[in-house]
């Protein structure tokens, strides 16, 4: 099973999008146990925050109490990591570094983003990690891949 990191923006986008798009398929397959999202602490913390930032939600059908059990359900289905790391990739966005450093730490294959430009403006270069979009993630069924 491929081990990857869900970007928070996928989160959003999954939860105030309509049926069928790429990012609610992306976390249909963490809940069919297609993939394994990667969790650690900075990246549940930003999760957390952001899922109770009402304005986003104005259009969203579920209510606050239905995306915080849709977040505790999400968890349940993590693999958690600790990261050990004192370098940084030295991302553009410094609030983003922990993301390659949670998919360093977990040896996962995949970070599934929206902001592929800033994920990918490290100086840290990491060869068998792949940045991707929802849309590059499902059209080209990667969680099929061999790990």
């Amino acid at each position: 099973m491929q081990k990857i990191v869900i970007d928070t923006n996928i989160i959003v986008s999954a939860l105030i999008s309509r049926d069928g798009s790429y990012s609610r398929e992306v976390i249909e397959k963490v809940f069919d146990d297609s993939i394994t999202p990667l969790m650690g602490e900075a990246l549940f913390n930003e999760y957390t925050e952001v899922t109770n930032r009402h304005y986003i939600f104005k259009s969203c059908v579920l209510k606050e109490k239905e995306r915080l059990e849709f977040l505790q359900a999400y968890m349940k289905c993590c693999l958690w990591c600790k990261i050990y790391y004192k370098w940084r990739p030295n991302l553009q966005d410094e609030g983003d570094n922990h993301i390659i450093e949670l998919a360093v730490a977990g040896g996962a294959n995949y970070i599934i983003t929206k902001n592929i430009k800033d994920l990918k403006s490290g100086e840290l270069l990491f060869e068998k990690l792949q940045i991707v979009t929802p849309d590059e993630f499902i059209k080209e069924k990667l969680w099929q891949q061999s790990q």
